[in-house]
C-alpha cells in the first residue's frame, strides 16, 4: 500500500520590517550568525537558524519575534526578505504537522537548539529580565506605521566648540499625548527624506537621558544625548542622517517619535538598590536618567549606593562634565576616564575599575546591586574582563557570580 509522500513543514523564523528599528541588537546577539542585513532589512537565514531563542528577549520591539509555517522547500530566501515593507501573511495551505501545534513546533526547535548548546553557554553575556522590581514599561505605542510627534523645546551644545565632538542635550515634549517612559528606555526618529532608494529613512534609536517624571519635573517630555556622526568606524568622512538632522533641529520644530521601547535595562525601584554604572560618550544617556530619578528621590528613603565609571577621550568631550561634578560626594561616587589627553596615557573605564577594585568588590557581593554598562561595543569584552578580574581577586567566583547576575536582571549591557 502506497502511503502519502512526506512533505517537510518548517517553522521559519523571520523579522518584522514594519517594526524593526535597525537596532542590530539580533544580528549581534545572535551565536550562530544566522541574521544579516543589507541596506534595508534585518533578514534571518533560514538554513542557519536553529531556533535556539537568543536574539528574542534583547528585541527592544518585539520584531525578532516573528514565524510562519512554509514548506521547507520554499522557505523564503534573504533576497526576498530583503525586499519586504511588510511580512507575508501565512499561507492557510501550510499548517504545522498534525501532530504538534505551532507553539509545540516552536518549542521542539528550542529544545533542539538547547541541547546542541554547551551547558555554560555565555552566548547571552547580559540579562534578559529586568530586575525584579522594576516599573512596569510601556512599548510600542507608537509605531512606523502610526508614529507619533514631538516639538523641540531645547537643543544645547554639551560640548565645547573647539572640540571635534559634537554632542547634544535635545529636549522634546509631547504636549498632551501620552508617552509615559522609564529610565534605560529608548526612542526611534524618523528622520525625514529618503534613502538612496527612493525608501523612507529607517527609524534611529536613541537612549532617554530623562527620567520618567520628565526632563521638566511634571512635564510630558523627555531629553536624548546625540552625537554628531560625521565619519563612519573605518574613519571615512560620512554623514549621519539622523544625528546630523537631530543635531540641527531648531527650537518649535517637530518630529516624528515611534517607541518607546525597551523592557530589560530598566532600574530597580527598591530604596536600598545599588547601581554600578559604567558607560562611554553618549552611553551616558540612561545612566544620567538613572542618576537624576535617584536624585530627586533622595529625600523620599532611597539608601543605595551609585556609583559610576565614565570614559570620554578628553574632558572637554565628556557629556554633562559641568553638572556631573557639582551632584554631591556623598550621593555618587564618580570615576572619570580619559583616553586622548595630551601628555598623558591613555585611561579607560575598566582602568579607572581597577584602581577601585576595593569598593566596586563589596557592590559585587551585595545581592541589590545591579551593574548597567552602556557606550561603545569596544568596550564590553574590557569591561566583563575587568568585573572578573575584581571578583576573583576578592574571593568571589566570577563564573558563578555572571550567571547569577544574568539571572535576576542585574547585569544590563547595551552597546552599539
Amino acid at each position: 500500500m502506497n502511503g502519502p509522500v512526506p512533505v517537510d513543514i518548517v517553522r521559519q523564523h523571520l523579522i518584522d520590517p514594519e517594526i524593526c528599528i535597525r537596532c542590530n541588537t539580533c544580528e549581534e546577539t545572535c551565536p550562530i550568525d544566522a541574521i544579516t542585513h543589507d541596506g534595508t532589512n534585518y533578514v534571518v537565514k533560514a538554513e542557519v537558524c536553529n531556533g535556539c531563542m537568543a536574539c528574542v528577549p534583547p528585541c527592544p520591539t518585539g520584531a525578532i519575534d516573528n514565524w510562519r509555517n512554509v514548506f521547507k522547500a520554499n522557505a523564503y530566501t534573504v533576497d526576498e526578505q530583503y525586499s519586504w515593507d511588510e511580512l507575508p501573511a501565512q499561507n492557510p495551505t501550510v499548517s504545522a504537522p498534525a501532530s504538534a501545534s505551532p507553539d509545540h513546533a516552536a518549542r521542539d526547535l528550542v529544545d533542539e537548539a538547547s541541547a546542541a548548546l554547551p551547558a555554560s553557554s555565555d552566548f547571552v553575556r547580559g540579562s534578559t529580565v529586568p530586575p525584579w522590581s522594576a516599573a512596569r514599561p510601556y512599548v510600542n505605542l507608537y509605531t512606523h506605521k502610526a508614529p507619533t510627534t514631538a516639538t523641540v523645546v531645547g537643543n544645547y551644545r554639551l560640548t565645547d566648540d573647539s572640540t571635534p565632538g559634537d554632542i547634544h542635550h535635545i529636549v522634546l515634549d509631547f504636549g498632551a499625548l501620552p508617552f509615559p517612559v522609564l529610565e534605560g528606555q529608548s526612542i526611534g526618529i524618523l528622520p525625514p527624506g529618503t534613502n538612496a532608494d527612493g525608501r523612507a529613512h529607517h527609524a534611529r534609536q536613541y537612549s532617554i537621558a530623562s527620567p520618567r517624571d520628565g526632563e521638566r519635573p511634571g512635564y510630558n517630555n523627555v531629553s536624548l544625548t546625540v552625537k554628531r556622526v560625521t565619519h563612519d568606524h573605518a574613519g571615512n568622512a560620512a554623514r549621519g542622517v539622523c544625528s546630523n538632522y537631530l543635531c540641527d533641529l531648531k527650537k518649535g520644530e517637530v518630529v516624528s517619535v515611534i517607541g518607546p521601547f525597551g523592557n530589560t535595562f530598566l532600574m530597580p525601584n527598591h530604596p536600598n538598590s545599588h547601581l554600578l554604572m559604567i558607560c562611554t560618550g553618549t552611553g551616558s544617556a540612561p545612566m544620567r536618567a538613572m542618576t537624576e530619578y535617584r536624585r530627586r528621590g533622595r529625600l523620599k528613603g532611597a539608601t543605595g549606593k551609585l556609583m559610576l565609571f565614565f570614559g570620554a577621550r578628553t574632558q572637554a568631550e565628556l557629556p554633562y562634565f559641568g553638572p556631573l561634578m557639582n551632584l554631591p560626594k556623598d550621593f555618587i561616587d564618580t570615576n572619570l576616564a580619559f583616553s586622548r589627553t595630551p601628555g598623558q596615557p591613555r585611561r579607560y573605564v575598566q582602568d579607572a575599575m581597577r584602581e577601585r577594585a576595593t569598593d566596586v568588590a563589596p557592590l559585587l557581593a551585595d545581592g541589590n546591586t545591579h551593574v548597567y554598562v552602556c557606550g561603545l561595543k569596544g568596550m564590553e569584552d574590557g569591561v566583563l574582563q575587568a568585573l572578573a578580574e575584581i571578583a576573583e581577586a576578592h574571593g568571589i567566583g566570577w563564573e558563578r557570580l555572571w550567571e547569577r547576575l544574568k539571572r535576576e536582571g542585574r547585569l544590563h549591557l547595551e552597546t552599539y
